[in-house]
């Protein structure tokens, strides 16, 4: 009987700890150089951006007079699958606000090349295709 409560509470913690949320252990910190991409339903327009991520969470994206991108800066985290920007500037509302690098998006990294994509508020998809330098 004694056995069988082990095994229980052994089943009870691997399970508990297989189920949390993961973390990636992917190393962004540096520069990434590359173009991101707005595609609506009738148009599509690109522009080369710098996006630097910084070891303590924290990450800044160049942004163009066109905002195509916008640019951003602020915290960001990763899951296993997504990163989650949060932007910490004011904007102006005289553009379409998803061109700032903020909220929620898919990414895959091979460990040089970033690829962020979000499909926002039914708008379009917005996309950075990075290169770390």
């Amino acid at each position: 009987m004694n056995k069988l409560k082990y095994y229980f509470v052994f089943l009870f913690f691997t399970i508990a700890i297989l189920s949390c949320k993961k973390t990636s252990n992917e190393n962004f910190t540096g520069t990434f150089v590359g173009t991101f991409t707005v595609k609506y339903t009738n148009s599509t327009s690109s522009g080369s951006t710098t996006v630097n991520f910084i070891d303590n969470g924290k990450y800044n994206c160049s942004g163009n007079t066109n905002y195509i991108p916008a640019g951003g800066s602020g915290t960001f985290t990763k899951t296993t699958n997504k990163m989650i920007f949060n932007d910490i500037n004011y904007w102006t509302a005289n553009f379409d606000g998803n061109l700032i690098l903020n909220g929620e998006y898919d990414y895959s990294f091979d460990g040089k090349n970033l690829k962020l994509t979000a499909f926002k508020n039914n708008v379009g998809q917005y996309e950075y295709i990075l290169t770390k330098q």
